[in-house]
C-alpha cells in the first residue's frame, strides 16, 4: 500500500470511528466540543469556538447558549473588549466533561478489550503516539 492509499484508508477508518463513539455520546456533539476546547485551551470567546470547530458563529452560539442555560459555562466581559463575552468552564460543566470522557472510555475501552487480541491491543497502544505524532505535524504544517 502506497502512503496516498494509507492516508485514505486512515482517514476513513479514524473517521468512522470518531463518528461511532460521538454517535454514543449522551452530550449534543456541539455542546461536548465546547466544553472541551474550554478544558484544554482556557477561557474563549464564542466567535473563537467557531473558529476552532469550523462552524459558524451561529452555531456555535446556539451551543454555548444551552451550555450557560444549563450552567455548565459562565460568561463575563472581555478584559481587553467590553463588547466580547469571555467563556469559562464552571465546575459543573468540568464535572459533565469528565463524566463524558469517562463514559466514552469505558465504551471504547470494552470494545478493545471484546474486539481484539493481546498482540492486537499491544499494536494498537504502539500506534497511538504515532499518530499523535502525525496529528501534531498536520497542525503545525
Amino acid at each position: 500500500m502506497d502512503d496516498d492509499q494509507l492516508a485514505e484508508e486512515l482517514r476513513l477508518t479514524i473517521g468512522q470511528l470518531v463518528r461511532t463513539v460521538r454517535a454514543a455520546d449522551k452530550m449534543p456533539p456541539g455542546e461536548a466540543a465546547v466544553l472541551g476546547y474550554l478544558d484544554r485551551d482556557g477561557p474563549m470567546t464564542t466567535a473563537d469556538v467557531a473558529q476552532q470547530r469550523g462552524v459558524s458563529h451561529q452555531s456555535a452560539a446556539k451551543a454555548v447558549k444551552e451550555l450557560l442555560t444549563e450552567g455548565l459555562v459562565r460568561a463575563e466581559a472581555h478584559p481587553s473588549d467590553g463588547r466580547k463575552l469571555l467563556l469559562h468552564l464552571t465546575p459543573e460543566g468540568s464535572g459533565r466533561l469528565a463524566e463524558e470522557r469517562r463514559r466514552r472510555a469505558g465504551w471504547l475501552g470494552a470494545a478493545i478489550d471484546e474486539a481484539l487480541d493481546p498482540d492486537e491491543r499491544e499494536t494498537l497502544a504502539a500506534a497511538v503516539p504515532l499518530l499523535a505524532r502525525l496529528t501534531e505535524h498536520l497542525k503545525s504544517g
